[in-house]
């Protein structure tokens, strides 16, 4: 983690030097040294990344470096705490035993400096040129894409199961897939689920994830929401309401639930009061690790062990995941088959040796040295697989992460921070990483660009997996298996690497680790019985990321509003939305370290003081109020780039410099009266943008300005949101939309919602040259009858409608030429889907939800497209058509 440390703490020197050398003057020369030495620091780690896997003696230095740059950031940013908040004197006291004077702190700096001179010395000792060069670096190229559909063998187990499903029993049957980690458990459930003799036979299917941290509540509603729109009055029944909600909407009909990943008797126990037992006609399906679990579920049935993978089937998988097709050059057929025999039929196993041999195959272009690149692979693979059988998946997995590139690893284990099974939004991850210091500045590239291509590449070697797709093609969530989490966890929360460490609270109330051992960690992450954490008063003097994404919503007790600041005085992550704050303690206003902060609250103010936090780059706000008056002056907050909240925010007035707000990319959602001239000249770099409240008033120039929109050059994505409830949906219908020139010029993706326009305005929306996405929800348009007009949607790739009232849409194939998905969900009276859409050759996907007369005419685009791919194979896409359920096909 040295590149990582390094890398951070120069970027944090400079901002210090540049904005803030006010605070650090009674030390700016020994600061200014500490600078350069690092600049020398973070050449040598470049010089040995591809070396230091070979030698001991480059190991140990890089491991000093990071050592002591952890001790020069610890130093420097108490010292600037201190400067900045005087009462924290005797916090850094306790915590570095010696005093953090501000002109004692120029000794400890010094001090540091003469350690990276030293460490930095040793480079000359090192003859570079004699050590053999290893494989990995940022300097590598990226990985080819491998499928991510691979889903190998399991014919004979898949049918076993499906055989359970279909059989007729006396009420509630439930089947049990049980089996060791990294087996496929899921893997087959899945298989299972999208089968399509499974989909015709089961109208409702609903996958649950239940992993060790899951509610009843969040189970629960997660089964309601394939039934009805929840709403607020839905979110606050007690759980045993919803679960006789649960009970009704299962009374009745067939229906298929998958309760993935069940971990104890106890947590069966508590779900299963939702599942009508009389219901002869539904099934269940559980995965687990535990063998009691299966048996407390269903007595009379055995549970479904899963086998182990054949040789054969190890060795089609291997080939699909390192060349995408059961195909291997006939050279390599026999390492191949020998790395797939000592994989010992797990499938993950194979998933990451497959992994690592993508970029064993693409690293070089000559067979000898492919050859020798293998031979060392199943050489390598026999000596992990031949030890301790319990360590196996760790030292598969141990295998792949040491091939990671440096610049990679640390982003890999940061994954540990997050729950079991958790889905893990990519826009949360990759801001988490910028704030952490892990992404490198790559020339032609924002940070958030890259950071993209990091995990991209992590997805790529079968580390990550996609979760959802964003409708541009990008990921939108990601997951980590739970062996690689438990790998994470594990591996970062050694001595050797200290990088993360998960508290976690016995059946006995007690805290593992202790938690009088918080001081010696660097980052924490609690997804259970926080409060009672914060209530035993952590002392965490050099944690820098403190983050919960438990299910549960606690409330943070008054008395008890300070407990974070003062236990975790040098956060640069607080990621908290699960607990609700009903007070900002002004000790907050003091972490001024913060980069990364989630928040949620019951205020509709955000407190002046917000904007002593001059680090943050992202805040997100969730509060329970409809407006946010925010009254910090976000626009002296130079870092800031990221401001979210889902309430309609009243901005501050602009400042006088014209550089203010520059770095802003995402302002969401905001007041139509704060949507400005001043306002968008200061927000000129703005990348997305949501705007919540009465939008009429803002078309109709009555409060802000819509024109001032159009100077956003850079805008890409508009959220539109009128918030004009609980007042009737008549006085906040917009009368029209403004032309096409009042629209940001690079607008890619627009979502309208609650706007309830007529169908005729379509055209002017059709007009925006650059526009690819286009989501209307929530009635964004009303009326019985859209008859799409000529010239418009020229560049159109996803088209969401989501609620409305249509019933006849009169279009051609003309009308959306580049269309690849059509998603038309809850449009209950739409009659059919224009046949003329056949004809656009990129149109990919037809997914209906809940639009059941349209079921039947879709029907008659499929046909016409197989038709088409028929004749035309070269010009037309593959396409799919969905329809949920599937009994309105």
């Amino acid at each position: 983690m040295a590149d990582a440390a390094v890398e951070f703490l120069l970027e944090n020197l400079q901002q210090l030097l540049l904005y803030h050398a006010h605070l650090i003057s009674d030390a700016k020369n020994q600061v200014e040294k500490l600078e350069k030495d690092l600049r020398l620091f973070k050449a040598f780690l470049k010089d040995s990344t591809k070396k230091r896997r070979k030698d001991d003696s480059l190991r140990e230095l890089v491991r000093q470096i990071r050592d002591v740059v952890y001790e020069a950031e610890d130093v420097i940013d108490a010292f600037v705490t201190q400067a900045a908040e005087s009462k924290s004197k005797n916090y850094f006291l306790r915590a570095f035993q010696t005093p953090v004077k501000l002109l004692g702190i120029a000794k400890d700096v010094e001090s540091v400096g003469g350690k990276v001179t030293d460490i930095y010395g040793g480079k000359s000792r090192i003859d570079f040129a004699s050590l053999t060069v290893g494989d990995g670096g940022p300097e590598e190229s990226e990985a080819p894409l491998v499928r991510q559909d691979n889903v190998v063998g399991f014919e004979d187990e898949a049918l076993k199961i499906i055989g359970y499903l279909t059989e007729e029993t006396k009420q509630l049957d439930v089947i049990s897939i049980i089996g060791m980690p990294g087996l496929g458990k899921t893997t087959l459930a899945g298989k299972i689920f999208r089968d399509p003799a499974i989909q015709y036979e089961f109208p409702t299917r609903i996958w649950v994830y239940v992993s060790q941290d899951f509610t009843k509540k969040d189970v629960f509603l997660s089964i309601l929401r394939e039934f009805t729109r929840l709403t607020d009055d839905i979110y606050r029944k007690s759980d045993q309401e919803l679960a006789n909600l649960v009970d009704g909407s299962l009374a009745r009909g067939k229906f298929l639930i998958v309760m993935d990943d069940v971990w104890t008797s106890e947590d069966w126990n508590k779900l299963q009061i939702a599942l009508p037992k009389s219901n002869n006609l539904g099934k269940v399906l559980i995965t687990s690790r535990h063998e009691e679990v299966a048996w407390c579920a269903n007595r009379i049935r055995p549970p479904h062990k899963l086998r182990f993978f054949t040789h054969a089937e190890s060795w089609l998988l291997l080939q699909l995941e390192v060349f995408g097709k059961p195909e291997c050059p006939t050279e390599l057929v026999v390492l191949g088959k020998l790395i797939a025999e000592q994989c010992d039929g797990l499938p993950l196993a194979v998933v990451v040796i497959g992994g690592i041999l993508v970029k064993k195959f693409s690293s070089s272009n000559e067979m000898i040295a492919k050859k020798n690149a293998w031979t060392k692979v199943s050489e390598s693979v026999s000596t992990y697989l031949n030890e301790d059988p319990e360590r196996r998946m760790e030292k598969i997995i141990a295998l792949s992460y040491d091939k990671l590139p440096y610049h990679l690893r640390a982003c890999f284990l940061y994954l540990g921070m997050f729950p079991e099974d958790f889905e893990i939004p990519v826009w949360k991850l990759i801001r988490m990483w910028i704030a952490e210091g892990f992404i490198q500045q790559k020339t032609g590239m924002t940070l958030e660009e890259t950071a993209e291509s990091y995990l991209d590449d992590l997805i790529n070697r079968n580390l990550v997996r996609i979760d959802k797709i964003k409708p541009d093609g990008r990921v939108k969530t990601c997951r980590i298996h739970d062996m690689l989490r438990d790998f994470c966890r594990t591996e970062a929360g050694n001595e050797r690497e200290n990088f993360l460490q998960e508290m976690k609270k016995s059946s006995e109330g007690i805290f593992d680790p202790p938690v009088c051992n918080v001081h010696k960690y660097r980052r924490l992450c609690i997804h259970s019985d926080v409060l009672k954490f914060l209530s035993r008063k952590p002392f965490g003097p050099r944690v820098r990321s403190f983050v919960c994404f438990s299910k549960e919503e606690v409330t943070l007790p008054t008395d008890s509003s300070s407990a974070i600041p003062a236990a975790f005085k040098l956060l640069r992550v607080l990621d908290v939305k699960p607990i609700k704050f009903t007070k900002i303690h002004s000790d907050m206003y003091q972490l001024v370290h913060l980069r990364y902060v989630t928040l949620s609250f019951n205020l509709s103010i955000l407190p002046a003081a917000f904007s002593k936090l001059w680090n943050i780059q992202t805040l997100v706000v969730d509060t329970t109020s409809r407006t946010l008056e925010i009254k910090a002056d976000i626009w002296k907050m130079i870092q800031l780039r990221h401001l979210k909240t889902n309430a309609s925010a009243v901005l501050p007035k602009t400042g006088k410099s014209s550089k203010e707000g520059e770095k802003l990319q995402t302002l969401g959602t905001i007041s139509p009266q704060s949507c400005t001239e001043e306002v968008f000249d200061r927000a000129r770099n703005l990348k997305r943008l949501g705007i919540r409240g009465r939008l009429a008033s803002l078309i109709e120039g009555k409060v802000g300005s819509f024109d001032s929109l159009g100077k956003l050059g850079n805008l890409e994505k508009l959220k539109l949101l009128n918030d004009v409830f609980p007042n009737p949906p008549s006085e906040g219908q917009l009368r029209g939309l403004p032309q096409p020139y009042k629209f940001p010029p690079k607008l890619r993706s627009l979502t309208l919602a609650d706007t309830f326009l007529d169908w005729c305005h379509m055209s002017i929306i059709g007009l925006l040259e650059n526009l690819e996405v286009l989501k209307l929800k929530e009635k964004a348009f009303v009326g019985k009858s859209w008859v799409a007009a000529d010239g418009g949607f020229r560049c159109l790739e996803v088209l969401h409608i989501g609620r409305t009232d249509l019933v006849v849409w009169v279009a051609s194939g003309h009308h959306f030429p580049r269309l690849r998905r059509l998603e038309l969900h809850y449009c209950e009276e739409l009659q059919e889907v224009p046949i003329g859409l056949a004809d656009i050759p990129t149109l990919q996907l037809l997914d209906l939800y809940r639009s059941k007369f349209a079921a039947a005419p879709a029907k008659k685009i499929q046909e016409a497209r197989s038709r088409k791919q028929a004749e035309e194979t070269s010009n037309t896409c593959a396409f799919k058509l969905t329809v949920f359920p599937p009994d309105e096909q």
